[in-house]
C-alpha cells in the first residue's frame, strides 16, 4: 500500500500507538489502514453418493478442480457467502447443512470455510468463473487436478467422515508447501 484510501496522501509503515504489529499509517489524515485476512466460504454439495466440483476458469489454478467456493463479501454471512458462491460457481441451488471444514492458511492469510450441502436438484450449469461443474464420486475425483490443499483436506475428511457414519467439523492450519509441490 502506498497512498491512503482515505485522503489519497501517502501512507508509511508503523506502529501506531497501543499496537504491537506494523500497519499503513497515513501521514496526512492519520487513518490506520488494516490489512486482515480474507475469507474464502464453499460447500461440498452431495445428490446421492456423488459431489458437486468445479474446474476453474480462472487464476489461480486455472484448469484445476475445487469446491464452488470464493470470497466472502461484506455484509453477509459465512453461510449466505457459501450459498451464494455455489449458485455462481455451479449455478447449483442447495440446502446448506453444517460447518465441515475451517482451515487456516496464514502463508497468505486467508482462512477457507466449507459447509456440507445437499443439492436441491439436477439443473445445474457452470458459472463464468468454472469451465465445467460436474457431480463426481469419490473413485472418480481427480485428486491430482485439485486447485488447492484445503479442498484435498476436505475432500478427504468428508469421505472418510462418510465411511464411518458419522460428520465431525475439521480444522487445521496449512503451512507454506514445500517449493514445487502441492501436497
Amino acid at each position: 500500500m502506498n497512498f491512503c484510501s482515505h485522503c489519497g496522501a501517502p501512507v508509511s509503515l508503523q506502529i501506531p500507538p497501543g499496537d504491537n504489529l506494523p500497519r499503513h499509517i497515513c501521514e496526512a489524515c492519520g487513518t490506520i489502514h488494516y490489512q486482515n485476512p480474507k475469507v474464502v466460504v464453499g460447500a461440498i454439495a452431495t445428490w446421492e453418493d456423488k459431489i458437486l466440483m468445479c474446474r476453474r476458469a480462472i487464476e489461480p489454478r486455472y484448469g484445476m478442480w475445487t469446491l464452488p467456493a470464493g470470497f466472502m463479501e461484506n455484509n453477509e454471512t459465512s453461510g449466505e457467502a457459501a450459498l451464494r458462491e455455489t449458485l455462481e460457481e455451479a449455478g447449483a441451488r442447495v440446502e446448506l447443512g453444517p460447518m465441515f471444514t475451517f482451515v487456516d492458511l496464514p502463508h497468505i492469510s486467508q482462512i477457507h470455510i466449507i459447509y456440507r450441502a445437499k443439492l436441491l436438484h439436477l439443473d445445474f450449469n457452470p458459472g463464468e468463473e468454472s469451465l465445467e461443474a460436474a457431480l463426481v464420486s469419490e473413485a472418480e475425483i481427480p485428486w491430482n487436478e485439485i486447485a488447492f490443499r484445503s479442498i484435498d483436506y476436505t475432500l478427504k475428511c468428508f469421505f472418510e467422515d462418510r465411511r464411518r457414519g458419522k460428520f465431525d467439523l475439521h480444522s487445521i492450519a496449512l503451512s507454506i508447501p514445500a517449493p514445487g509441490t502441492f501436497r
